[in-house]
């Protein structure tokens, strides 16, 4: 695999505490190439989300994350053609439906309390005056169940999905008895998850899925 000159430089100094990199004249000078072709692999690099570029702050390694490749490309794609949106709800379903039954044994007592706290937050919102949309707990109740799965794949994915419903419109979406059927399934998917069954997990996913198709029909 090729990799650009300053890629090779993240690479092989990550394991380095450094907090900022050198200035681009210093990094043209040490990697043997002019600063024109430099900020053309640094904007590479800043549209993956390796690094963060700030004027008077420098340039900075950022841990890596797969989520802005995933954001970019599915952007482009879903501009192209606007049924692939359709596509990767299917795969990010996929996704939950697999990794349902590994990620709830590996919660927390602090990620029960979120999720029961997640619920709360919502269920308040729908039932306060004025009704609000709570689209903020609505990501982060499916994204804290499988947040201690450690697999950078999988979160970028179904972080690139949540980006991709907010960019598309769904997180205005304002009718209420479908949010209050919505956050139903959710309080039932969260309990489940807390104690660990499994089963129900899945059963509730799949008639959550399916109020949402019926949404979209």
């Amino acid at each position: 695999m090729d990799h650009s000159e300053f890629f090779l430089f993240l690479l092989q100094n990550s394991e380095t505490d450094n907090e900022k990199l050198p200035s681009l004249k210093d990094l043209s000078t040490e990697l043997g190439i002019s600063i024109s072709r430099l900020r053309e692999q640094l904007e590479v690099a800043k549209a993956l989300g390796l690094v963060d570029v700030r004027p008077r702050l420098g340039i900075r390694p950022l841990p890596y994350s797969f989520t802005p490749a995933v954001d970019a490309s599915l952007c482009y794609a879903i501009q192209f053609d606007n049924t692939n949106f359709e596509k990767f709800v299917d795969l990010r379903r996929h996704l939950e439906y697999a990794y349902f039954p590994q990620a709830v044994d590996l919660l927390q007592e602090s990620d029960h309390q979120e999720l029961r706290r997640l619920v709360q937050d919502a269920w308040e919102k729908l039932r306060g005056s004025p009704v609000r949309i709570p689209h903020d707990e609505h990501r982060q109740l499916h994204l804290t169940i499988f947040n201690r799965l450690n697999n950078v794949f999988v979160s970028g994915l179904l972080e690139a999905y949540w980006d991709a419903y907010e960019a598309v419109g769904l997180n205005v979406y304002a009718d209420l008895d479908y949010l209050e059927q919505v956050w139903t399934y959710h309080e039932q998917l969260a309990e489940a998850a807390i104690i660990k069954d499994k089963s129900r997990g899945l059963k509730v996913l799949h008639e959550h899925f399916d109020l949402m198709d019926r949404m979209l029909a």
